[in-house]
């Protein structure tokens, strides 16, 4: 094993790491790789717990960002029907029904640039109603300024998710409407308001393998490490300009995966969006390379995401159980 894996596989968290070192780690053979990725996840997390958690559309549609892989944005004809913001009372139901279906976590996305002042009084009952149920509560709700997330904060928000997508040097080729620094400029805002990163990216959307290390290294060297990384895969979406992005093989996710464990030791690896589309094999090699999250329920946002159905036998099958609310 070569000495950057064993180094990273004490699991000692960095936020120095260069670009040769994360390119070693995709460069290693597959299954030191893995070995390394294992040996770090249980020094810091059950190897055979997962985080579920439950993800929810609050606002659909209309957004006026260009993400080329949203089937929500206003710039692409996608055949999707926007809505206004959910009632408060709405979302405290819904995220009833996910406590009942084993969720711990329960997430809120509304397809917004940014709130607007006037949406906050919703948003803050919306935290309050999850955390009621007992839930750890995520909102996704676009940028933030410095005093929307003190209010989130202090309403009890746990995670705030706003994705870096990829890596800066390929950003602007899948978004033009805001910037990728505009990006960090909410993730400090939040954490500015002591509310937990959840912070991540999407691999599969034409970019290549230095974009997805470069990705994961603009993560790892952030002042401090996302609580919450998901990393997903693209589910094209008919009417978007990456609608006809040629799939990621299967084996670079789970390195994908497996990298992000090593350069992020004591983070929440997610496997997120495209599980619809995983087989059971693929699945149980991100968890053996250090994922330990996925979000349940039918559907992500607009998405598909494999029902109960199908995930409680594969769960069975590896031997996996739900984390505690509040773990590790």
């Amino acid at each position: 094993m070569s000495d950057v894996l064993s180094r990273a596989s004490v699991g000692e968290p960095r936020h120095d790491w260069t670009k040769s070192e994360a390119e070693a780690l995709f460069a290693a053979p597959f299954n030191d790789l893995l070995y390394a990725a294992q040996s770090a996840h249980r020094r810091h997390f059950d190897p055979n717990a997962v985080q579920m958690s439950e993800l929810l559309s609050i606002k659909t549609g209309g957004c006026p960002e260009d993400c080329g892989y949203c089937s929500q944005s206003a710039h692409f004809d996608t055949d999707l029907k926007a809505t206004r913001l959910m009632a408060a009372a709405d979302v405290a139901a819904a995220a009833k029904r996910a406590k009942a279906n084993g969720a711990t976590r329960f997430c809120m996305g509304a397809a917004w640039r940014e709130p607007k002042d006037r949406d906050m009084p919703a948003l803050i009952a919306m935290v309050r109603a999850v955390k009621a149920q007992g839930l750890e509560s995520c909102m996704t709700l676009g940028m933030l300024t410095p005093g929307q997330a003190r209010a989130l904060g202090e309403a009890g928000l746990d995670y705030y998710n706003h994705n870096i997508d990829t890596s800066p040097e390929y950003y602007g080729k899948v978004i033009t409407t805001r910037t990728f620094a505009d990006r960090l400029d909410t993730l400090e805002c939040v954490r500015q308001a002591g509310i937990n990163v959840c912070c991540g990216g999407i691999v599969g959307m034409g970019e290549n393998e230095a974009d997805r290390i470069g990705m994961l290294l603009a993560l790892a060297t952030l002042p401090a490490h996302p609580g919450s990384v998901p990393i997903n895969a693209l589910m094209p979406a008919k009417g978007t300009p990456l609608a006809g992005a040629a799939p990621l093989h299967p084996l670079d996710f789970v390195r994908t995966i497996a990298a992000a464990r090593l350069m992020m030791p004591k983070s929440v690896v997610r496997l997120s969006a495209g599980r619809e589309a995983m087989s059971d094999e693929m699945q149980a090699l991100c968890l053996l390379g250090g994922a330990n999250s996925v979000f349940v329920g039918e559907t992500l946002l607009t998405a598909k995401n494999p029902g109960a159905g199908h995930d409680a036998p594969l769960f069975e099958r590896l031997g996996i159980k739900p984390m505690p609310a509040g773990a590790p």
